[in-house]
């Protein structure tokens, strides 16, 4: 049987596989079901839409995250860096990748610590639910909030990843009442976040019972990590194992409707393969509060700071001109029947 690679070399792994393979899902985000309807005589001077809102306490002024990506690797806090500083420029949120790496090896901390360089955004933290059950508890959940002065904390939900993973964590039994705990008594909020792969009715539901602030879908349509897994799987047995759930998933779309109906209070992050601001505004008006994009701003991240400022300007100007020709002022305007399915 083949080692299990450290956690160092799998980070390494994921961003150039990120950066170098096609990892997309065979699915769609479903977005592409829904339209805008256009007004040609808006009423609205440009200069004055307004894309700001405020989430747990600080102003952002897109409703844009910079989703969950990296860390544990030089070049992951090359690109922490470059997003922290491009966050802070353009007053967006944004979340690290998983922080396993720093708690079990403290000299990886610093490539997570990108508060120095962005002392204003709203930042969130990030480890895996399932280390609950694997010997971690409250105390590294707040660890990990402390490493980096983080505002909030992802617990991400990735059981297909793991399960075609050679050497993943596969044991999510009973996982709900951990997830609960950390919720009391963790003294920020906790967003759960699945990886990819969407949220069901049913997990919507049980996450609500366990107290979690947010829900971040990460539906199905972008990136398929289960792909990334094939493109570094060991053996010909787990490489085929990881190929063939290229098209599992809930769509993103899906997802925010899905937990819209069965928490209908729940606070909304979309993400998983929004590729635009017109993204953005679409899961908007669906119900959620802010929308995530990864690859594109890694892309940009891994050549500059300026360039992933550039993008991130570039994806508020979209939702601005679409809220425009939308007859839209403020961002909750969005959700009031301007979005028809096609």
């Amino acid at each position: 049987m083949s080692k299990v690679a450290p956690i160092a070399e799998r980070k390494a792994d994921h961003i150039k596989i990120n950066l170098e393979r096609d990892v997309r899902s065979a699915l769609t985000t479903g977005l592409e079901n829904y339209h805008f309807i256009h007004e040609a005589l808006p009423e609205l001077n440009l200069d004055e839409v307004d894309t700001s809102l405020t989430l747990f306490g600080k102003q952002l002024d897109a409703p844009i995250l910079i989703s969950s990506m990296t860390g544990g690797t030089p070049q992951a806090g090359t690109i922490n860096r470059r997003l922290a500083e491009a966050a802070q420029s353009t007053r967006m949120a944004m979340g690290v990748g998983s922080q396993r790496a720093a708690l079990e090896d403290k000299s990886q901390a610093k490539t997570f610590q990108v508060r120095k360089y962005a002392p204003d955004i709203l930042l969130f933290a990030n480890l895996g639910a399932v280390q609950l059950n694997y010997g971690y508890d409250t105390d590294e959940c707040r660890r990990a909030v402390d490493m980096i002065g983080a505002d909030a904390l992802y617990l991400h939900l990735n059981p297909l990843q793991e399960a075609v993973q050679h050497g993943g964590n596969t044991n999510f039994k009973g996982l709900a009442k951990k997830v609960e705990q950390v919720c009391k008594k963790l003294e920020v909020p906790v967003i759960a976040k699945e990886v990819g792969w969407g949220i069901s009715e049913r997990t919507a539901r049980l996450l609500s019972n366990c107290g979690i602030s947010a829900i971040d879908v990460a539906g199905a349509g972008g990136t398929s990590w289960s792909q990334v897994e094939m493109h570094r799987a060991p053996d010909e047995f787990t490489r085929q194992l990881a190929a063939m759930f290229v098209g599992w998933g809930i769509p993103s779309a899906v997802s925010i409707l899905n937990v819209k109906k069965a928490a209908p209070e729940m606070t909304i992050f979309a993400s998983g393969g929004l590729k635009d601001g017109l993204d953005i505004a679409k899961c908007i008006a669906l119900g959620a509060t802010i929308g995530g994009m990864a690859g594109n701003f890694l892309k940009a991240a891994a050549v500059s700071t300026e360039n992933a400022i550039e993008m991130m300007r570039l994806t508020k100007r979209q939702i601005e001109v679409t809220m425009f020709v939308c007859g839209v002022e403020k961002l909750e305007g969005l959700k009031a029947g301007k979005l028809v399915e096609r």
